[in-house]
């Protein structure tokens, strides 16, 4: 085998690597549903891509692919076989485990003069797999665990969804327009925190289907039922061709190495006076970042007064009132918000989190009304040779 790249997937001797065939995906879903795991999977419904559930093959994004360019995201049938088609929609993991609303605790009073009640309101366990989880999605779970969790106080909500979360990637073999994994070095191909990896060949030739790894006990075990026969070699070289293939089509870049300390020598460029007269502060990029964890706290009482819930939504720093403090707002115009953005996520994460808070998905040069485009912003900051190419 060829020396693995810097995105290359890694195979360990002892983890052999399987084949699964097109015609037997179906039996990797029953093996899911088998479990007691409900299955979600990307599905095309009006228009747009969904995490919606899958019982059947036929339920996925079968022949569907995305056109993603700075502000446009589009999908097409090209009548083709391939199951993954499509790269990435709107949502990444981050919604399954740090959920868009909930309650998080119960607050009854009780008899006159007695004290209040308050309750925690987990959610129930569910055991979720989830199927066609690209590799910057891993990266930014990965961030979203060391956030929530690895905390002095971890967060018990968001533990109780990611505990019960079995991951099938699937490895990127074309990339979107908007995409830039290889810059921040967490794609095109799964390398860790998986339970089992998909890698797709040939979609819709009879020797077509699927490299498969397993990543964790769990998904060894469930690989071990499938009884899948090795993979030839002849297949991960392709999977090997695929992948560069696909770091070479990608058409943007973003130079992360010391961007920390050039983007505090850059928080009074003109730039960021430029920058806000075309964005709108929709707080778009922050609501499809699969990192961005910024939240509300709420409490909701009953008409009668006797019952309250605490609640907890995600926010965005792009609002106003996120930097509204008694008698002042500290980022009154859009260009201090969006500079708060843009250097909180590729500078102030590595001094919080010790990584950046980018994972290269695209999704915030996508979804931007306005087509607001994160590398060339950076590239123009800092000088660098970024952006698109």
């Amino acid at each position: 085998m060829a020396q693995a790249g810097a995105n290359d997937p890694v195979d360990s001797p002892s983890e052999p690597t399987l084949w699964l065939a097109h015609a037997d995906l179906q039996r990797l879903i029953d093996a899911l549903r088998a479990d007691g795991r409900r299955v979600l999977g990307p599905v095309v419904r009006e228009s747009a891509l969904h995490w919606d559930e899958v019982a059947r093959v036929a339920d996925l994004a079968v022949g569907w692919r995305d056109e993603q360019a700075p502000g446009a995201y589009r999908l097409r049938h090209d009548g083709g076989a391939a199951v993954f088609g499509v790269v990435n929609g709107h949502a990444g993991v981050k919604p399954h485990v740090f959920t868009p609303h909930e309650t998080l605790l119960q607050i009854e009073s009780g008899e006159l003069g007695a004290a209040f009640v308050a309750t925690p309101r987990l959610p129930a366990p569910e055991p979720i797999a989830l199927l066609g989880v690209r590799s910057c999605d891993l990266a930014a779970l990965a961030i979203q665990d060391r956030i929530f969790l690895r905390d002095r106080f971890p967060d018990p909500h968001y533990a109780v969804r990611r505990a019960g979360l079995f991951l099938v990637a699937v490895g990127c073999t074309r990339a979107a327009s908007t995409c830039f994994c290889v810059s921040t070095r967490t794609g095109p191909a799964p390398r860790a925190d998986y339970d089992v990896s998909l890698t797709e060949l040939d979609a819709g030739a009879p020797e077509g289907g699927f490299v498969v790894r397993a990543g964790s006990e769990a998904g060894r075990a469930l690989l071990a039922r499938l009884a899948l026969a090795p993979a030839r070699e002849a297949a991960l070289a392709q999977e090997r061709d695929a992948f560069a293939a696909c770091e070479a089509s990608m058409q943007r870049q973003l130079p992360i190495d010391g961007l920390r300390n050039r983007l505090y020598a850059a928080l009074e460029h003109p730039r960021w006076d430029e920058v806000a007269t075309r964005c709108l502060s929709c707080g778009n990029c922050t609501m499809v970042c699969p990192t961005c964890f910024c939240h509300d706290i709420a409490d909701e009482p009953s008409l009668d007064g006797r019952e309250s819930l605490r609640t907890r939504s995600w926010a965005s720093c792009f609002d106003r009132d996120h930097a509204q403090v008694h008698g002042t707002n500290f980022r009154p115009h859009i260009r201090e918000r969006y500079r708060q953005w843009l250097v909180h996520k590729l500078a102030g994460w590595v001094d919080q989190f010790d990584v950046s808070g980018c994972v290269g998905c695209g999704r915030c040069i996508t979804w931007c009304p306005v087509g607001i485009d994160l590398t060339e912003e950076v590239a123009a900051l800092t000088g660098d040779a970024g952006g698109a190419r």
